[in-house]
């Protein structure tokens, strides 16, 4: 079993706020294909990172989906999708091996 999360930005590159529309899609789509969904979305997280010499912030949400397998060529192609509808240069979705306990 794996755990998948994908962190989603409340803003856009530009800083403009996106759309509920866009959250609302994406939980449907991951609900339809793994048949659940767990999303984070009360208190937003806060990103920080360094580029070009600059700190960066973000804030995100994070969607969880439980996969018995990772289909990593789906993945791929989600997360560029991701990244064009929320006007990202990147979009985090990583794996974790989860043991059921």
């Amino acid at each position: 079993m794996h755990l998948v999360q994908i962190l989603l930005p409340l803003f856009d590159n530009n800083g403009e706020a996106l759309g509920e529309d866009l959250f609302t899609v994406v939980r449907s789509e991951l609900s339809e294909r793994f048949g659940g969904l767990t999303a984070f979305t009360s208190a937003p997280a806060q990103g920080l990172w360094k580029s070009q010499g600059q700190t960066q912030h973000d804030e995100i949400v994070v969607f969880e989906v439980m996969a018995p397998h990772i289909d990593t060529n789906w993945w791929r192609g989600y997360r560029k999708d991701l990244e064009r509808r929320f006007r990202q240069d990147t979009i985090i979705i990583r794996q974790h091996p989860v043991t059921l306990l």
